[in-house]
């Protein structure tokens, strides 16, 4: 069997430029996804069962469901719904977040469940309110302790992105799959494609273990 290398040269701008979108995809479904999670986890640690009934359901739904299928129904549902029209950068964007934020709801709520409700405690007695003493003083002894399961989150959210080829976003894989329909080749496009996700993957899990051994040394 010859390997091609032609091909990949050929198709190595659209690769990079879909590796961009991939970033892009990523980088904006964890971020919207944290913030979502954020809320999502403060919110089931209250005691209102008005609160949480909702989020547990939430959070069942995008756990418990393939992502593949949450997709479809943001893209064809959900984004036309909203628009008018369909949109596959925003359904994208929006099926990563949600799902991600569904995950990153309980990272958090295990996180600042693991401090020693005497800090709270402490903090309240200094003349904090809970609401302070949150954002000073649990969340940041929290945070360290939720740096790798985030950082696996962020890991797990690039490679699923490729899941957007089904709705023709075009990211990574979107043309990796051009590149084999065009050439009716299967190692040379999914091979390349492949490779930069592993480059993408193991360039992130190394500044995460960077970041996590310094904040150990403060």
């Amino acid at each position: 069997m010859d390997f091609r290398w032609d091909i990949i040269q050929e198709y190595m701008p659209f690769l990079l430029k879909g590796t961009l979108y991939t970033i892009g995809l990523s980088i904006a479904g964890i971020l919207i996804g944290t913030v979502l999670g954020l809320l999502i986890g403060l919110g089931k640690i209250t005691k209102s069962k008005l609160l949480s009934i909702p989020l547990n359901c939430y959070i069942g739904f995008f756990r418990g469901t393939p992502l593949f299928v949450q997709l479809l129904l943001i893209h064809f549902g959900v984004v036309p719904a909203i628009t008018g029209e369909t949109n596959v950068i925003l359904a994208t964007i929006l099926a990563l977040s949600l799902n991600s934020a569904a995950y990153i709801a309980e990272i958090f709520r295990a996180g600042i469940q693991s401090i020693d409700a005497g800090q709270m405690e402490g903090a309240r007695s200094l003349g904090m309110s809970s609401t302070q003493a949150m954002r000073y003083v649990i969340l940041p002894q929290a945070f360290k302790r939720m740096i790798p399961p985030l950082g696996n989150e962020f890991v797990v959210l690039i490679k699923e992105s490729s899941i957007a080829a089904v709705i023709a976003a075009p990211e990574l894989t979107y043309w990796g799959r051009a590149m084999a329909s065009q050439y009716f080749r299967v190692w040379e496009p999914y091979l390349a494609s492949a490779f930069i996700y592993l480059i993408l993957t193991l360039s992130l899990s190394y500044l995460l273990n960077k970041m996590e051994r310094r904040l150990d040394t403060k």
